[in-house]
């Protein structure tokens, strides 16, 4: 059986490659790489069948959020089914919301060309028909409001309220910094939590609601003064809006901006702040943030500070820097367990499983070349000097394998791979085990996939591809290759046994 070349499309997905470039679009800023969160996929269209495939559907059961009659749209959590099946945050305009296509995905693209760590980054977009629909990083720890309003187990402790304050306002003065200090609507349903407690803003409220530009769905009493007046949103209302933010933080309730307003007039601090802090804050602190949500609150517009003056400010009063979000908010680490195999795993599977090398080059060791019955068929003709130099080839690798001396044995490997008369797939399978021991795991994917082209049904290439997709950092794919490895072999052992 020759060696199929055609085997690297089987799972070119798995195969790490540099990003795409995203479209050119007039104006459209680009991403600060200082600033950029973890692997954030750059910003890309999505077909509406992949969207309905992550949100089966779009079901009633993926909602996470619905908005008010004003601006109506609805958010649902879905998980797509490439992109190391990324979890995401959809949202799903009304029909017709936005009838020029084009105007929505120029929106889309100028917000999309966004990335930082403070932000919940939009990472692409549908206009299908009369579809538009909005994709972002799913946040898994709710929001503000939520922890803030509706708590279960404890309030948030008067650290991470001052670092939720510094968070949304760095994540303003970069998107202003970008040139989108416009943001929609921002309250503390706007305010996201991630898999690290971190709090993030976000990245929908930089896109109107639709085309008509009501920007504005809650209580009119949070709503800045100009806004009503005219019904436009400056870079100064949303300065208004964070002041909001901040009352809300303060007093762990949803108090109207003049009402609050009166009671900072009057310094009655005390009876400001959130009782369920039970006093745990410090006075001097909590002045410094009233006097600045009384800033942010000032009828005037231009009486309120800029995005920066708000970093430098809440920046002085962080006294935890080091302690984790998720510490501070009193929630566990989110750590998305993988789905494991319904059987117990083999001593192959187990080895695999814990990445442990060594113990995966004693498997290979003693199974030797057994599994390689078969795929060879030669002719009388075939056994030639050059036969003798690859098999002379494959000894000596068979020997340094043995030996540990990995980098001779993918040097004699190759020559053996290379004379291209025989093929073998424990060759590649060792290859890869060395290739891992070296520190080359994209070298030792193609070899474990090399494996299975040669093999299809071969537990042990299934079982390479998911160790070295593991040192990849690509647990999901590399669980999905074990648990695959795991029913192959239990097939395999099913078939001897009868």
């Amino acid at each position: 059986m020759g060696s199929c070349q055609s085997c690297f499309s089987i799972r070119s997905s798995l195969l790490p490659s540099p990003p795409s470039p995203s479209p050119p679009k007039d104006n459209a800023p680009s991403p600060s790489s200082s600033h950029i969160a973890g692997d954030v996929p750059p910003f890309s269209e999505f077909s509406l069948s992949d969207l309905r495939a992550a949100t089966n559907s779009f079901s009633s059961d993926h909602i996470v959020s619905e908005s008010g009659e004003k601006a109506p749209n609805v958010v649902y959590k879905g998980r797509l089914q490439n992109h190391n099946r990324r979890w995401i945050a959809v949202k799903r305009f009304t029909k017709l919301a936005w009838p020029d296509p084009k105007q929505f995905a120029d929106e889309a693209w100028g917000v999309g060309n966004l990335r930082h760590h403070r932000v919940a980054n939009l990472i692409g977009y549908c206009c299908d028909g009369d579809e538009r629909l909005l994709v972002a990083d799913y946040m898994p720890n709710d929001t503000l409001a939520k922890h803030l309003f509706h708590w279960e187990n404890q309030t948030i402790e008067w650290n991470m309220r001052l670092r939720v304050a510094l968070f949304i306002a760095e994540a303003l003065d970069y998107c202003s910094d970008k040139g989108h200090p416009l943001y929609h609507d921002l309250n503390a349903y706007r305010v996201l939590f991630d898999e690290n407690g971190d709090p993030r803003l976000s990245c929908f409220g930089l896109i109107k609601n639709s085309r008509d530009g009501k920007s504005y769905s809650t209580n009119l009493a949070y709503t800045p003064p100009e806004y009503l007046r005219n019904g436009r949103v400056t870079p100064e209302s949303v300065i208004f809006s964070f002041g909001t933010v901040l009352l809300d933080l303060l007093s762990g309730k949803h108090i109207p901006p003049s009402h609050a307003l009166d009671m900072i007039k009057g310094r009655n601090i005390q009876l400001l702040m959130d009782s369920h802090l039970e006093g745990n804050f410090s006075t001097e602190e909590a002045t410094v943030v009233f006097d600045l949500a009384s800033r942010c609150l000032q009828y005037e517009p231009r009486e309120r500070p800029k995005t920066k003056d708000l970093v430098t400010t809440l920046s002085a009063l962080q006294k935890k820097p080091d302690v984790p979000s998720y510490v501070l908010l009193g929630i566990p680490k989110h750590e998305e367990a993988p789905p494991t195999p319904q059987h117990p795993l083999s001593p192959f599977g187990d080895a695999c499983s814990r990445m442990d090398l060594t113990a995966i080059h004693q498997i290979l060791l003693m199974t030797h070349y057994k599994d390689d019955e078969g795929t060879n068929e030669l002719s009388f003709q075939e056994w030639t000097q050059q036969m003798r130099d690859m098999l002379e080839a494959r000894k000596r690798g068979d020997l340094a394998f043995r030996d540990k001396d990995f980098k001779n044995s993918i040097e004699c490997y190759s020559q053996f791979i290379d004379g291209g008369t025989m093929v073998s797939p424990t060759v590649y399978a060792r290859r890869s085990l060395c290739y891992l021991f070296c520190d080359q795991p994209d070298a030792a994917l193609r070899d474990a996939m090399q494996a299975q082209c040669v093999y299809p049904d071969w537990p042990t290439a299934f079982y390479m591809q998911s160790v070295a997709l593991s040192k990849l950092n690509m647990s999901k794919d590399a669980n999905d290759m074990l648990i695959e490895a795991t029913a192959l072999e239990e097939k395999r052992q099913q078939g001897k046994g009868h």
